[in-house]
């Protein structure tokens, strides 16, 4: 891949305008959703982060950008209500997906809502949209269904695929144990798609760009393109070229960067100046107290994790140079996401060898730590699976030069994946069914965020629910209720419920259940209400 190209991000002096809904068919714009796993708050630039993320950040400043959107903690639930909509539990995704690793697990499990997989009684977004004559791709990572075909992309609403269906795959050399797939076929020595090695990364921009040129010869269709890479979930795999560019800038350790982070996103207005920044786990080493060569490896973990959120957007640029040339820029809706927040798996400092190259890239398990994915969750506490704010909230945006004008300020109003649906569906005109094949489906549960492009308020009417791995919470903007381990198998453990006043602490710092209790008390029963409602019990 050649090197991207540096663009030049002015914020327009303009009042964020949404000018309406395509008049004609000819007029409906492609859709770009593009999610990336496990990055955390904090990484882009425009989040306070250190990664050249010239390409996202330029899309941002000029679309709408959120700073309350969330996710559901979790890469399978996410990609779930995501794809449908609707509350994992609801599409039979409530923990995780079916894996030989998660079987003992899944086993325990007596309700549909854990069966590790899509049922019938959800319908995709891709779905949808080809009922209403948008061509549909689906490139990356899939992890909604992996034993039955019947599950597969193909099967579930996507006209082509190129990716891998479970949790994650080699960047540079998928094998047998998470190998690549196209369409249904599998693929065991996949070609790269560049002048360099085969790269995950470059493999799904590419794939898709090809599906989008092949339509184009086909028909004037326009098209839905799921880009989920799978950076930079772990293995953490880069080209030593993009390590290059951050190797050093990690020897301040943990705590400066987090606080240099913490300090751009002050400026910025992410973060209001009332806030605080979350202490670090106590557990987390001092970085002076770690030998020089645990700093030197801790440096390139972190590097070689930059450099793979560096090579998304370099391909967020290609995608951009690609729709300008084809006159289909102005027009292509693009939105943008994690599926959760930073990763915190397996150790402290990080996992398995990060030295040797060759070793490194043949490795599963390489990870960069939990003590750098605390600097991810800046300004937050927790990390991925968590539904405190560290664990559920990304940076979201929708560019769209043809019916968004930005004037590059933060869109405050809380707002969730179930809520992508829904906006596709209005933009696009397209109805969503009661049934599909025979099947009665479950009814959407997010609401447009249309109303978003004009910075107006979502008509939301209930708050914002999730639950993940025993971990819940409530959002009812201001107050917030969060709970570990709180949604046990058969009930509630009220005793392990928090609560916080997010406009005065969003990083979570005073729980405030002792003062007010009856506050705690009437949202804890409503969130049990919904969790008996979708199914969260008995597990």
């Amino acid at each position: 891949m050649k090197p991207y190209i540096k663009l030049i991000t002015a914020t327009l002096l303009l009042i964020p305008v949404f000018t309406g809904l395509a008049e004609d068919k000819k007029d409906l714009p492609n859709i770009i959703l593009i999610m990336v796993d496990d990055m955390g708050f904090s990484d882009l630039g425009y989040h306070g982060g250190e990664i050249q993320t010239p390409n996202l950040d330029f899309l941002a400043q000029n679309g709408v950008k959120y700073s309350n959107f969330y996710n559901s903690g979790r890469c399978c639930p996410t990609r779930a209500s995501l794809m449908t909509g609707i509350h994992p539990h609801q599409t039979g995704i409530g923990w995780m997906t079916h894996t030989r690793h998660n079987l003992k697990h899944l086993e325990k499990f007596t309700s549909d809502a854990y069966q590790g997989h899509l049922n019938r009684q959800c319908v995709t977004i891709a779905d949808v949209l080809k009922q209403n004559g948008y061509a549909t791709y689906a490139t990356g990572k899939w992890h909604l269904g992996l034993f039955e075909k019947d599950d597969w992309p193909l099967q579930r609403g996507f006209d082509e695929y190129f990716g891998c269906l479970r949790g994650h795959t080699l960047c540079f050399q998928p094998d047998k144990q998470c190998p690549i797939y196209s369409g249904n076929e599998l693929v065991t020595r996949p070609k790269s798609t560049t002048d360099e090695a085969f790269y995950t990364t470059d493999a799904f921009t590419d794939h898709g760009l090809e599906f989008i040129k092949e339509g184009m010869k086909k028909d004037k269709k326009p098209f839905f393109w799921y880009l989920a890479y799978n950076a930079p979930h772990w293995p953490i795999q880069a080209f030593e070229d993009d390590i290059d560019k951050y190797r050093g800038k990690y020897m301040e350790g943990f705590r400066a960067v987090r606080q240099n982070r913490f300090e751009r996103q002050l400026a910025s207005g992410l973060i209001d100046s009332t806030h605080r920044l979350s202490p670090l786990d106590k557990d987390i080493p001092i970085w002076q107290d770690l030998t020089s060569k645990q700093q030197q490896e801790s440096d390139l973990r972190m590097a070689v994790y930059a450099a793979m959120i560096d090579r998304v957007d370099q391909n967020i640029g290609k995608i951009m140079r690609f729709l300008k040339e084809t006159d289909q820029y102005e027009n292509t809706l693009i939105c943008f996401l994690s599926d959760n927040g930073a990763c915190p798996e397996f150790s402290i400092l990080g996992h398995r060898n990060i030295v040797d190259i060759q070793a490194r890239n043949a490795d599963h398990l390489v990870s960069y730590g939990r003590a750098w994915s605390q600097v991810g969750s800046t300004p937050f506490r927790q990390y991925k699976s968590f539904t405190h704010e560290g664990g559920t909230a990304t940076p979201f945006f929708i560019h769209w030069p043809a019916k968004i004008k930005s004037n590059g300020q933060w869109y405050r109003d809380s707002a969730h994946i179930l809520d992508v649906m829904p906006t596709f569906l209005e933009i696009s005109g397209s109805n969503y069914p009661e049934k599909l094949n025979g099947n009665a489906l479950h009814e959407l549960a997010g609401v447009s965020l249309t109303p978003s492009f004009n910075h107006q308020k979502l008509a939301r009417t209930e708050g914002i629910y999730l639950e993940h791995q025993e971990n819940a919470s409530l959002l009812q903007y201001p107050w917030k209720l969060v709970g570990h381990q709180v949604a046990l198998k058969n009930g509630t453990d009220f005793s392990k419920w928090e609560l916080y006043d997010l406009s005065k602490d969003r990083t979570e710092l005073d729980n405030l259940a002792s003062k007010h209790p009856e506050k705690l008390q009437e949202m804890a029963k409503a969130w049990e209400v919904w969790a008996r409602k979708y199914t969260v019990f008995p597990k």
